[in-house]
């Protein structure tokens, strides 16, 4: 996979480049990550690349022929452009899975001020959020993005590592524990050392309904169970009543 970041702050990026799975994702070739500063491209003296909306209004507006220029020269028939914005569609592991798997070519938009002006949706593919609030630029959004798809791409780590992962199956996932067993009272569950393989997959599964259930019954409602996880809800419903 290519990622491009369109930025004002080349910099911003330098530690999230340079730091654990990404930075060995890079220097294996399983993910290309190039950072582009758009103000190598504005018309404007100084490199400002902001002007006063017409129409009025309190902030600045990004102006339009810096990204023009950098997208006419980065996009490709595969590309698909992406402009973050807390008015797009909100990010999740779902479309992180499938983003990894189709696209071969990103190009992510990082936005500052009050925005961009509004001419760059006619190169943009899609509007992504990571979340309902805003922040004052798409840089954080875009190394979040950036973050979960080079995770998921074949080889940067080992599948079992994600594949029960949180919203991976739709659930949260199940509590772990590690060693020592037992400390200052606080113990590990039993069945999780009991070498039984299908009694822990089924006690997992449990904990994870039922989390899901506490924490996210809007991921349950969402989610078409099969019979064994719905007999186990049913059961943990029945629990959570009787305390």
């Amino acid at each position: 996979m290519k990622i491009d970041i369109i930025t004002i702050f080349p910099d911003f990026f330098n530690e999230f480049l340079t730091t654990s799975k990404i930075k060995h994702a890079i220097e294996d070739g399983q993910v290309q990550i190039k950072i582009h500063d758009v103000r190598l491209y504005t018309p404007l003296k100084g490199g400002k690349i902001d002007d006063t909306p017409y129409g009025g209004g309190a902030g600045m507006l990004m102006i339009f022929p810096p990204f023009y220029e950098i997208l006419k020269e980065l996009r490709t028939p595969e590309t698909y452009t992406v402009l973050l914005s807390p008015q797009g569609t909100v990010f999740n592991q779902q479309l992180a899975t499938q983003w990894s798997k189709d696209k071969k070519h990103l190009i992510l938009i990082c936005g500052h001020y009050e925005g961009i002006d509004d001419r760059i949706l006619n190169f943009v593919d899609e509007e992504l959020s990571i979340g309902d609030y805003v922040l004052t630029g798409g840089e954080l959004a875009a190394m979040v993005v950036t973050d979960a798809l080079t995770r998921l791409i074949p080889g940067v780590i080992n599948e079992l590592s994600y594949i029960d992962d949180t919203h991976q199956q739709g659930l949260l996932k199940y509590p772990q524990f590690t060693k020592p067993d037992s400390y200052m009272g606080y113990d590990v569950p039993e069945v999780l050392k009991s070498g039984h393989h299908e009694n822990i997959r089924k006690w997992r599964l449990k904990q994870s309904l039922k989390k899901t259930l506490l924490k996210r019954p809007d991921l349950i409602a969402k989610k078409d169970l099969n019979k064994e996880e719905l007999k186990i809800l049913n059961e943990v419903k029945k629990e959570i009543e009787t305390k």
